[in-house]
């Protein structure tokens, strides 16, 4: 009774995979390091789960994060923290795979360690300990976690992990070391061992080298990407909470990677090429999964929706259900370039709610700096398009602190605003207006990621971006239409946390466990997030955080993650920031090939007719 939600740890759930734990060779606690409703609504877990236990001799069984309220009653009773589909110690299984999605969750991380019973250093575990494996966005970056983790797999989960199954089996069954088998393990594809690889500094604090111990380990970790994505497995029983999950439908991923190139997105480069599935194979998946968890809705998954060349002929299919199966449609990462008003009035039909478009910036000039290719002309239209629909209401996703930006590209951001407002107005006749039009213009803190090309740029200082931020908040205020207008911004002192974390080095985990043994977890989580308690870690550990968010890197600064190979090459990825500084757009994939080096993946885009 002291716990607010029970339900998030007793498992069973519908479609929970179900085996012998006695029948297999391989126990698997596949872990996402936030709380279950959260972790319930991420795609990666559900594939992984469902790839490894389609293999008789693997039982993948999975973990959360303990919300605040039974961490501290597990720490006062030496409860360890358990699997949901058995409630077995995750201590006693082989692995620990844990995805890293943001870089928030790393405190979180260790908690899930530290409940386990693990150690958590890496160099302080033995043979009888599982192998602590991290996957996912982060692990493009993965050194200021580097201590904590055997393994970390780079790239996309579907390749790698046969062959490292086989070779597990054998160290579980043989003498075999694990230093041996970690040596063993990094010459597979797509995996490395931090504690394998020694990184020298220079005077300044900049890195001289990253260079292997061993003759025998790679210099170069390449990232795993899957080829044919049309092959690659599904799951088609996803488990069903009994709680309300953040997303609480069926997820169809119709794309993965996008042909945009906008410089500010990780996921953008880091996810090329651009793959697809098929039409025919969607329309099955979804009837099938309809079937196997009885959700209503249907939410179509990549990172630039409107791009799916087959968009209209899977939302023809979605919505024929819609008589048989009730079902809603939700269609996120729609661009207002693409967006026509025939696929706006096939949703609207079943499910109307604001629409979101991700503008980035107030001012085409900056817009052509981050390259997100779209005008205001651009938007406009498609908020017209949208206003005649019969949507009345519209965000607007931004971001400050952008390399090169001005106060008059923010103040660009009320502008627009006042704008599509006028649009409405205009467009909608008096009688057919069901209330007043409200715009939400929402800005975050622009934090710099590796491997897009403003991975070499600055993050503004925090007292900067409270001022442009009341700056923009004042400027809409003093619009003509200021009612219909609403202002927004994101928290700086997270954000400031998640640079330092981003771009940051292996000097950081020691910080990084001293603020979790002194509370932190949940950082992602305003409530629990405290600022102080960080500045006193980075204190206590001689570590200056402006050194990673403040600085503007030379060209030829050897980044943290240089030993990670993410197929964007270096040489792409600075001339792409070249060319922001010069505001050239650089043209989307399809239109013209860049020459960013994923064709060596062999598929997608690159070699589309």
């Amino acid at each position: 009774m002291q716990i607010e939600k029970p339900a998030r740890y007793v498992g069973h759930e519908v479609n929970m995979v179900e085996k012998d734990p006695a029948s297999v060779d391989v126990r698997i606690a596949m872990c996402f390091p936030d709380v279950y409703e959260i972790g319930m609504s991420y795609l990666g877990i559900q594939i992984l789960y469902d790839l490894f236990n389609r293999r008789e001799d693997c039982y993948c069984e999975r973990v959360y994060s303990p919300w605040p309220d039974l961490d501290k009653i597990m720490r006062e009773e030496n409860i360890p923290l358990f699997s949901l589909e058995t409630q077995t110690p995750i201590d006693r299984m082989d692995w620990l795979c844990i995805t890293i999605q943001y870089e928030m969750c790393y405190t979180n991380i260790l908690q899930v360690i530290d409940l386990s019973g693990i150690p958590l250093y890496a160099r302080d575990r033995k043979k009888s300990d599982p192998i602590v494996i991290g996957g996912g966005p982060c692990t493009t970056n993965p050194e200021p976690m580097a201590d904590f983790f055997d393994i970390f797999y780079i790239g996309e989960g579907e390749t790698s992990y046969d062959e490292l199954i086989t070779l597990y089996k054998e160290y579980k069954n043989t003498d075999m070391a694990r230093e041996d088998f970690l040596r063993r393990a990094s010459r597979i594809p797509g995996l490395y061992v931090p504690s394998l690889y020694e990184v020298i500094y220079k005077e300044d604090g900049t890195i001289d080298a990253i260079t292997p111990k061993y003759e025998n380990v790679p210099a170069k970790i390449k990232r795993q990407v899957v080829s044919d994505f049309e092959a690659a497995p599904y799951p088609m029983k996803p488990v069903i909470p009994y709680i309300r999950a953040t997303q609480d439908r069926i997820v169809l991923e119709v794309m993965r990677g996008c042909i945009r190139g906008c410089r500010f997105c990780q996921a953008g480069m880091i996810y090329r090429p651009t793959r697809k599935k098929n039409v025919e194979m969607l329309k099955r998946y979804a009837r099938e999964m309809l079937d196997n968890t009885g959700y209503e809705e249907v939410s179509l998954s990549s990172l630039s929706s409107s791009d799916y060349e087959g968009l209209e002929e899977l939302l023809d299919y979605l919505i024929s259900l819609r008589e048989t199966d009730h079902v809603n449609v939700s269609l996120p990462s729609l661009r207002v370039d693409a967006f026509s008003l025939d696929v706006m009035s096939k949703v609207q039909d079943i499910k109307k709610s604001s629409l979101t478009f991700a503008a980035e910036a107030g001012s085409q000039r900056l817009r052509d700096v981050i390259n997100k290719g779209i005008t205001k002309e651009n938007i406009l239209s498609g908020c017209a398009q949208a206003f005649a629909g019969g949507w009345d209401k519209v965000k607007l996703y931004f971001m400050m602190g952008l390399p090169t930006e001005t106060d008059e590209d923010l103040m660009e951001i009320a502008h627009l605003s006042q704008e599509i407002s006028e649009v409405f107005f205009d467009t909608v006749p008096k009688e057919k207006r069901r209330g007043r039009v409200m715009i939400t213009a929402s800005s975050s803190y622009f934090v710099p990621k590796p491997f897009t090309p403003f991975q070499w740029a600055p993050m503004i200082d925090p007292r900067e971006y409270e001022r442009r931020a009341h700056m923009v908040k004042d400027a809409c205020k003093s619009e003509r239409n200021a009612k219909s207008i609403r202002f927004i911004y994101h928290d700086s002192e997270i954000s400031i946390l998640e640079g330092v974390f981003a771009r940051g080095d292996r000097r950081l985990s020691a910080a990084i466990l001293h603020a979790y043994q002194n509370g932190a977890i949940y950082d992602a989580w305003t409530e629990y997030f405290s600022m102080e308690r960080w500045t006193n870690a980075f204190a206590a550990c001689g570590i200056d955080p402006d050194f990673y968010t403040a600085r503007t890197r030379p060209d030829d600064e050897i980044f943290p993650w240089e030993h990670i190979d993410a197929g964007v090459t270096r040489r792409f990825l600075l001339s792409e920031w070249k060319r922001a500084q010069e505001g050239v757009v650089t043209p989307n994939c399809r239109e013209k090939c860049s020459g960013c080096g994923c064709a060596i993946y062999g598929g997608g885009v690159c070699f589309e007719a």
